[in-house]
């Protein structure tokens, strides 16, 4: 039987994906993180890059298992991939998933990438990945590409967002903000009777901060679109600052007077409200009056599916995503806004 593998291996978790040619998806796997810079190492894993190799092979060979599909079988593979950054970190996984046989044919991208196909069938558009962190990816009819990689670390996603609920209440807490509804919603989320008690939380030795603020995002959006004016602030600088970097993928492959998706997908378009989409697109339009945003109906990883299967040979139309939005698992759909 032949098939195709679909990877998107972020800092969250890795997903990989088996399809047939015809797109029917025979498993969906999940493991650990797939990003090369910020695996964590164990006793058989040295370092980030070995943890995060060791995190995919087992998630794909889960994935195959289930699948029942043999190496051999599959002619396309695309791993789409947080902290492919550089032409060498493309190669390692090129060159490893080679060597492993998973695949006649191996494609190694940025995570920022394959979400295109979710806006067009030709991949032409801009996507904003917004998860734990974020990723901004482009590319224009005539090939060229462009992704943000490290140029972003100023603006990011969940944890980011957190972060900055986070700074809010504290200034708030100080007088430097004027009162925010955050404060009770940040206090009811963490059990805790005052700001200082949150801020000691934050800032204890036992205590690694990132596991706790990206859960604040959406109490963020939730209050911003309440009309919390500290809230709106929040979320509209941010919003700024992430326009700011699609706007740079425009300029670089030349899409500024070009009608184009925008597609914005990652678990913090899940939220129901559009504060911080609409706020993102209002100022991407500044750059781009033509942008057409698309709140991508699937998880990412749909996208590096339909991308494998162009590289297998299959031709892709505005139809095939409809025919198969059927059978994708539930767990890989965007929640559709209340």
């Amino acid at each position: 039987m032949r098939c195709v593998l679909a990877v998107d291996g972020g800092n969250s978790k890795t997903l990989a994906l088996v399809a047939t040619l015809e797109g029917d998806i025979l498993s969906v796997e999940r493991g650990g993180c797939g990003d090369i810079y910020n695996a964590t190492p164990s006793a058989t894993a040295p370092d980030p890059a070995d943890a995060a190799l060791e995190n995919v092979e087992r998630t794909v060979a889960a994935a195959l298992d289930r699948a029942g599909v043999e190496r051999e079988d599959i002619v396309a593979s695309v791993f789409n991939m947080a902290g492919a950054d550089w032409p060498e970190d493309m190669a390692f996984w090129r060159d490893t998933m080679i060597a492993r046989g998973v695949g006649r044919q191996v494609v190694a991208q940025n995570d920022a990438l394959g979400v295109l196909y979710l806006g067009s069938a030709d991949a032409v558009g801009v996507s904003l990945v917004c998860g734990s962190g974020a990723a901004t990816g482009a590319r224009a009819a005539d090939g060229r590409i462009w992704h943000s990689s490290y140029w972003q670390d100023e603006w990011h996603g969940a944890n980011h967002l957190g972060q900055k609920t986070l700074f809010a209440v504290y200034r708030s807490a100080l007088g430097l903000e004027p009162s925010t509804t955050l404060t009770q919603r940040v206090l009811a989320h963490f059990d805790a009777a005052t700001v200082e008690d949150v801020l000691h939380r934050f800032h204890t030795r036992q205590h690694t901060p990132q596991e706790d603020a990206g859960l604040l995002a959406p109490i963020l959006l939730d209050e911003a679109d309440a009309g919390d004016g500290v809230a709106l602030r929040v979320v509209r600088e941010h919003a700024t600052g992430l326009a700011s970097i699609v706007g740079v993928a425009i300029r670089n492959v030349g899409l500024q007077g070009e009608p184009f998706p925008l597609v914005l997908a990652g678990g913090v378009f899940r939220h129901p409200t559009a504060v911080f989409e609409d706020a993102i697109v209002a100022s991407v339009r500044e750059v781009a009056p033509n942008v057409r945003p698309v709140r991508s109906p699937a998880e990412p990883i749909i996208g590096v599916l339909l991308q494998a299967l162009s590289v297998a040979g299959v031709s892709l139309d505005v139809s095939l995503l409809d025919r198969l939005m059927p059978n994708i698992p539930a767990a890989l759909l965007m929640r559709p806004r209340d």
